[in-house]
């Protein structure tokens, strides 16, 4: 077992080289007895506060991990109860639906196919993260002499497809319009869960890379404005109100409007607001702070709270449960609702965008138009060794600026600001620069390049 694969939010690591079903059977084990050894003695006494929920993506070797990964498990005498081939959302619906202490999905996310990985969840679904105890598994994994063991942890296979599909549309409202959009599963999770949840709806649905065979059509990662190219041709040539993308194991996603226009992720969160707002007033919203000044203005504009956070779910989902908010964005495509209980959702997000698409009766593209008055660059990949001295050197440069350092540095004047921060796993540093027009973005954007050097390859 590679000690690379652990990082800051989950595991992550090329099968079989760095992560093969020894290692999944010894993390099994490790997480089992940290997330057990968190109980209170009252929560020991609860049914199925003992066990842990294990579900998996459709990758060719996910089934093979999860079986380890599981044996592991019960070797500390823990029961599992095996919920199968889900999206990531599901896990955590799952945890909170049954009450365990906990529960680990097996996926690699928007890796390539030969990647896998685990993304571990405690109590009520909250994030076990580099700071939350993913050392401390990290700790035990690694220090356990061998994989055998047979403890008296029983395993108990469940079917949450129809309690999940009830919770999901609790979210949709009733419309009489009929909508048409195109769907890119990427060859993920949302290739099952998007039949299994919404075909009985008044919704038609062009299917693109549903099939499940170990392989991606493209790398399932709808960040990449190339994937996208797909989904965008779907929706013009079929007269769709619009498109998403989704990511491998569907708690992310990116929307293109009815022309095949790219939506930013920001501006779809300052487009969701509104909706929230009028149902919660004066409530919190959290955004990450690579986001778009037009995210706080709308939040504000329609009678709410802006909270602007640290990049990452760990932090965006503690912010939510620390501030009760109601609602919150996040650039990289994730979207978490505090009736989700503090959780991501693509299949969530579907859920409110059709909602938002037929109560206005207007094209997704003139909802977003308004949204777009500001230019920005997008997160850009500068290969830095030394991030932090390049980080202070910024600091200098534009010290007449407002400057803080929530996540790496971001400094702000009135017609422009940027943020830089530094990758947790690898030699970058991530640059998003936003500026009141085009031209004074292009000239702000030469200048820090010229500082940061060259491009990564994304």
């Amino acid at each position: 077992m590679d000690s690379t694969i652990f990082k800051a939010y989950d595991i992550r690591g090329i099968y079989p080289e760095q992560l093969d079903e020894e290692g999944a059977w010894k993390i099994g084990n490790a997480a089992a007895q940290f997330l057990r050894s968190l109980l209170t003695g009252y929560e020991r006494g609860q049914s199925n506060m003992q066990s842990l929920c294990v579900g998996r993506d459709m990758r060719s070797h996910s089934q093979d991990i999860a079986k380890a990964l599981i044996k592991g498990m019960t070797a500390t005498g823990a029961n599992v109860i095996d919920i199968g081939m889900i999206d990531t959302p599901q896990m955590y619906f799952a945890i909170n639906h049954l009450g365990t202490c906990g529960g680990v999905q097996v996926t690699a996310s928007h890796n390539p196919a030969k990647y896998n990985g685990f993304k571990i969840s405690g109590l009520q679904a909250k994030p076990v993260g580099a700071d939350t105890g993913l050392k401390d598994i990290q700790h035990i994994a690694t220090a356990l002499p061998h994989t055998k063991g047979n403890g008296k942890g029983k395993v108990e296979k469940r079917d949450l497809t129809a309690d999940y599909k009830n919770h999901v549309l609790k979210f949709l409202q009733p419309s009489k319009v009929k909508l048409k959009i195109a769907i890119d599963a990427s060859n993920g999770m949302a290739g099952k869960m998007v039949p299994a949840i919404f075909s009985d709806l008044p919704v038609e649905i062009i299917p693109l890379n549903f099939t499940h065979d170990g392989t991606f059509k493209h790398e399932p990662n709808p960040l990449i404005e190339e994937y996208l190219q797909e989904v965008k041709d779907a929706v013009v040539e079929n007269g769709c109100h619009f498109g998403l993308c989704f990511d491998g194991d569907a708690d992310r996603l990116m929307m293109v409007d009815e022309q095949g226009q790219t939506v930013t992720c920001d501006l779809m969160t300052a487009l969701m607001a509104p909706s929230f707002l009028e149902k919660h007033p004066k409530a919190t919203i959290v955004y990450d702070l690579r986001s778009s000044w037009v995210v706080a203005e709308e939040i504000i504009k329609y009678g709410g709270t802006p909270r602007r956070e640290r990049v990452g779910h760990v932090h965006m989902k503690k912010a939510l449960r620390d501030s009760h908010a109601v609602f919150g964005g996040e650039l990289s495509g994730h979207f978490y609702y505090r009736d989700n209980f503090c959780a991501d959702s693509g299949l969530i997000t579907l859920v409110h965008v059709l909602n938002i698409s037929a109560k206005s009766g207007k094209p997704i593209s003139e909802l977003i138009a308004p949204l777009r008055r500001y230019s920005a660059s997008g997160e850009i990949n500068f290969e830095v060794e030394d991030k932090k001295t390049k980080m202070d050197e910024l600091a200098r440069r534009y010290s007449q600026g407002q400057i803080d350092y929530l996540d790496g540095v971001t400094i702000s004047f009135k017609d422009w600001w940027f943020n830089c921060r530094p990758s947790n796993t690898e030699p970058f540093l991530r640059l998003n620069i936003e500026a009141k027009t085009p031209e004074l973005l292009e000239e702000r954007l030469g200048e820090i390049e010229s500082q940061l050097g060259r491009r990564a390859a994304h």
